[in-house]
């Protein structure tokens, strides 16, 4: 994986160094810093702290790394307009990062028109290597349907019949949702889905959601909204009893920027995706949190790994 990651990249780096000597090496990268704060503040600091390690090691190909940060304002339109301020007026090799699926998806059409190497850094979307991927873009995490796949066969080994379902109502949650009813559908063909909440990102109306879902009288619910609506949704949740005697498989839940600020009210017993950054015993993790740990006096989130 990293080889065929890294193998094109440094191609790209080893073009641009002809003319440039031992210029730095810039690196343009954007995201929605303002938007999701809650993911990426760990998650540049984790860039941040990759950054320092490869100069302190003589950087690249010879050369020091420079890394050009730009947010994007959580806007499609404005991750392009900063993606060629990037390559235009900076002059960075390659462009790396994004956060929301959408956005992804601009960059990555971006790449294949300006032929500018892109490393989605979060966006979960299948489509930035499948239906919309070009040569110019490679992607850093698993895919949407691979995250939702982690999850189908524990809940088909719930045996539940009547599913809920709630989503942000953008790219990511769609594909999620749509993967979610396919893939326990083929394992599960008896099973109903007898309610579906898609609230607007950032815009969820809590009350109203978990209402509708009660009204459905669901066996159990498959969740996939993260961050502040997630939030709302587990404290209204819990506080109307939605949970109670009901089962829920969530994606991302158990990533600690989404699961930490619940403190005493995070749920107990959801089968969730996440990173159990305390429970993870390899020299190469330990590696990483002692070094992210002394730099920043603090424990790293899912997106520490991300950047």
């Amino acid at each position: 994986m990293k080889t065929r990651l890294f193998v094109p990249l440094l191609a790209a780096l080893a073009f641009s160094a002809g003319a440039q000597a031992q210029a730095p090496i810039r690196i343009g990268e954007l995201n929605s810093y303002k938007a999701q704060p809650a993911f990426l503040d760990p998650y540049k600091k984790g860039w941040e702290l990759a950054l320092e390690e490869i100069n302190a090691s003589g950087g690249l190909l010879g050369r020091k790394v420079e890394v050009v940060s730009r947010d994007d304002n959580g806007n499609p339109g404005d991750a392009v307009r900063v993606a060629e301020e990037l390559v235009s007026r900076e002059k960075v090799d390659v462009i790396f990062g994004t956060f929301l699926s959408h956005i992804g998806l601009a960059v990555t059409d971006f790449a294949k028109q300006r032929k500018v190497f892109f490393l989605a850094a979060e966006p979960l979307t299948d489509k930035i290597t499948w239906q919309n991927g070009n040569r110019y873009t490679y992607r850093l995490r698993p895919t949407t349907y691979m995250q939702t796949a982690m999850l189908v066969p524990d809940a088909a080994k719930l045996k539940k019949k009547r599913w809920a379902i709630v989503y942000p109502n953008y790219e990511y949650g769609q594909s999620a949702a749509a993967t979610f009813k396919q893939l326990l559908k083929a394992a599960q063909p008896d099973v109903e889905f007898v309610g579906e909440q898609a609230p607007a990102l950032g815009r969820v109306d809590a009350g109203a959601v978990v209402q509708a879902l009660a009204d459905a009288k669901p066996d159990a619910i498959f969740n996939v909204l993260f961050g502040a609506d997630l939030a709302k949704f587990v404290r209204e949740g819990g506080t109307r009893g939605l949970f109670k005697d009901r089962l829920v498989v969530s994606l991302l839940s158990g990533e600690p920027e989404y699961l930490d600020p619940l403190k005493e009210e995070a749920p107990e017993g959801w089968i969730v995706t996440g990173y159990p950054w305390y429970g993870i015993d390899t020299p190469d993790h330990k590696r990483f949190l002692d070094a992210y740990q002394k730099r920043w006096n603090d424990y790293p989130r899912l997106g520490s790994i991300v950047g």
